[in-house]
């Protein structure tokens, strides 16, 4: 403790001063969780705020500096940064995804460049597990050390790859940065909207004839832990998040209460493609791969550092289930009244979710021609 003026004043931490990128709000919502995590744990010497606007995360210790991640001036808002954590990130499905992936990669790039320039040491960025690919032929967990075999279509993965891309280079092209990337599996939690939670706001649980769903999620208060480990420099490189271990499908559909409809793969990716071309779907149908075949990953890098997850995978459905609840959604598409009313009326049949795009694809059609 120091004293000034006859006050106490709480001696400061000797960590690091960390800059979070989204700190007003951020992806998934954990930009303004990790700012004020830190704020509140006195981990960091500094929290540097950083977004559009200024949010309401508060301290003694937090400095708030308004600046655009995809203008380069952003490395004048830099000075006296040792860590900085990037959460600006669009992951909106109703984003265009041009927009959306020109914006990601720009924000991750100028965060990478400005760093760099600024004398920051330590970049933290945020890809997903979905970089390694759903594959039939996966193993289960993969390594984290293993292929990333995604495809770079406009979906949500190839932006994560275009990033990962970079992360990879900025040694390179920037010499004396390092680069620690954080892949979560399944995220879940309040405000969580992805094509993969999505999946449970649909009257069936798809399954493609052949395949073996896995299932592994992270909720976001595992992944704001996780990205403190990164910040503090606890774990370094590329790391997976997630629950320890996975569901098989049956537990999932047990826990869930849901049954499945198991379909042909062919049928299944064209008429996901097919909604998407007609733009009846928010994503390409190789988005589709990631609810049908596993892609479950060995958290091994941050368990070898000492964290661990405070959900495990049925607890982190649950948390999922409860945000579904209510909603209706096919093929990733949430529907309105009129839509729910369509879909509903093939719902005894086994053949429900084919009804249901088959019916919003005649729709569609009937509003072109009128």
């Amino acid at each position: 403790m120091s004293t000034t003026s006859g006050r106490v004043r709480p001696r400061r931490s000797a960590g690091p001063t960390v800059a979070v990128t989204g700190a007003a709000g951020g992806v998934y919502g954990v930009g303004r969780a990790l700012a004020a995590r830190l704020a509140g744990s006195g981990s960091a010497r500094r929290v540097v705020a950083i977004d559009v606007a200024r949010g309401d995360v508060a301290g003694t210790d937090v400095t708030w500096r308004i600046a655009d991640v995809g203008d380069p001036l952003l490395a004048s808002r830099l000075s006296g940064v040792d860590v900085l954590v990037h959460l600006a990130q669009d992951a909106s499905l109703a984003s265009d995804p041009q927009q959306r992936r020109a914006f990601n990669v720009r924000a991750a790039q100028t965060v990478l460049t400005a760093s760099a320039a600024s004398g920051v040491k330590r970049v933290v960025l945020l890809t997903s597990a979905m970089v390694y690919g759903a594959r039939p032929d996966n193993p289960v967990p993969l390594a984290e050390g293993a292929s990333l075999r995604a495809d770079a279509d406009t979906g949500m993965a190839g932006d994560f790859l275009e990033i990962e891309q970079l992360a990879a280079r900025a040694p390179r092209v920037h010499p004396g940065l390092a680069v620690t990337v954080l892949r979560p599996a399944v995220v879940v939690g309040p405000g969580v909207d992805t094509v993969v939670t999505r999946h449970f706001e649909s009257p069936r649980l798809l399954v493609v004839k052949g395949s073996v769903p896995c299932w592994q999620f992270c909720h976001v208060d595992d992944l704001v832990s996780a990205l403190e480990f990164a910040a503090l420099g606890r774990v370094q490189g590329a790391a997976a998040v997630g629950c320890d271990g996975w569901l098989e499908h049956e537990q999932v559909e047990a826990l869930a209460e849901m049954r499945h409809l198991e379909l042909p793969a062919g049928l299944t990716f064209g008429t996901a493609e097919r909604l998407h071309r007609i733009g009846m779907t928010p994503t390409p149908a190789g988005e589709l791969h990631y609810v049908v075949y596993p892609w479950v990953v060995d958290c091994a890098a941050l368990r070898e550092a000492g964290w661990r997850p405070a959900y495990d995978n049925e607890a982190a459905l649950q948390a999922l289930l409860a945000e579904a609840a209510g909603r209706h959604a096919v093929a990733g598409r949430r529907l309105d009244r009129k839509d729910v009313t369509v879909t509903a009326a093939g719902a005894a049949g086994a053949t429900v979710a084919v009804i249901g795009t088959a019916a919003l694809v005649r729709r569609a059609r009937r509003r072109r021609k009128g």
